[in-house]
């Protein structure tokens, strides 16, 4: 049996609406759905303060009750997804992590109840994209609507092999168009000595780009007949070609690497960028 979608829950709008997200993808994999809430137990090391006498009983109410809201997002228009639920203690990030193991997505809110209105990407969403053991997706909105399309970011190095396969997994499951996205920018030096040509033929790199691309799907065409592909290559930096793509699909898929000095938190810098602008859920798979 294919593993589960798995959803973490706060109470908070992002990630109620990122249940009723998840509950979608669940039912487009043929698979159950797993709601997680993780609650706050008293802190065993502030002896000096003892635990209220009903912190037990009134903490577990509220994860009820968060539970029971996100099963009304998850079953709104699908009666007979098989839904369950789990609360679990500890940090959000190592409970979701471990609830994650086997699953085919985990996907979460951009930010929780402690999220700051300017802060669009979330703690807990951040350090699960960038060591989750498995794809995650971060709904920082829901999306517009149904367009029918879903864009990928290509960078064209052999790692992000499994970055391709899953967006055309998906875009097929979903019926839906594959925006294949891959952005350059003039070369710039890269350390002491790397000089650059003063003058360079842009239309001559854009066209090397264009191939680059072309290269990095061909393979999959073939096995993805039904899926209609869309090649765009343009002269920018890739997060904003990202975000800019977001603003016209329904989803966003990524890639981002680990042990890269680029990182941001965790994450590659376009990821990251991404991550906080997109106008749609992002999908994160890391090489």
């Amino acid at each position: 049996m294919a593993g589960p979608v798995v959803v973490g829950v706060d109470g908070s709008t992002p990630s109620l609406q990122a249940a009723g997200w998840a509950a979608r993808e669940a039912g487009l994999r043929g698979a159950p759905l797993h709601i997680v809430y993780v609650t706050l137990r008293w802190p065993y090391y502030v002896p000096l303060v003892p635990q209220p006498a009903r912190w037990a009983s009134e903490a577990e109410a509220a994860a009820r009750a968060v539970i029971d809201q996100a099963m009304v997002y998850a079953r709104a228009g699908r009666p007979h997804l098989a839904v369950s639920a789990e609360i679990v203690d500890g940090g959000a990030e190592e409970a979701l992590v471990a609830a994650a193991r086997g699953a085919q997505l985990l996907v979460v809110g951009s930010r929780g109840r402690g999220g700051f209105a300017k802060l669009l990407l979330g703690s807990v969403s951040r350090y699960l994209t960038a060591r989750a053991p498995c794809p995650v997706a971060v709904v920082r909105q829901p999306g517009a609507g149904d367009r029918g399309e879903i864009a990928v970011g290509v960078t064209g190095h052999p790692d992000q092999e499994p970055v391709l396969d899953f967006a055309f997994h998906e875009a097929a499951l979903r019926h839906a168009r594959l925006r294949a996205v891959h952005a350059w920018t003039h070369p710039v030096a890269t350390g002491p000595g790397d000089m650059q040509p003063l003058v360079y033929d842009v239309d001559g790199i854009g066209a090397e780009e264009a191939r680059l691309l072309a290269e990095s799907i061909a393979g999959r065409r073939e096995n993805f007949p039904d899926v209609t592909l869309t090649e765009r290559v343009v002269r920018e930096h890739p997060a904003k070609a990202l975000i800019d793509a977001s603003m016209e699909t329904d989803l966003v898929v990524i890639g981002a690497h680990t042990g890269m000095s680029s990182w941001v938190g965790g994450l590659g810098a376009t990821a990251h960028a991404v991550l906080h602008h997109a106008c749609a859920p992002v999908i994160v798979v890391r090489h």
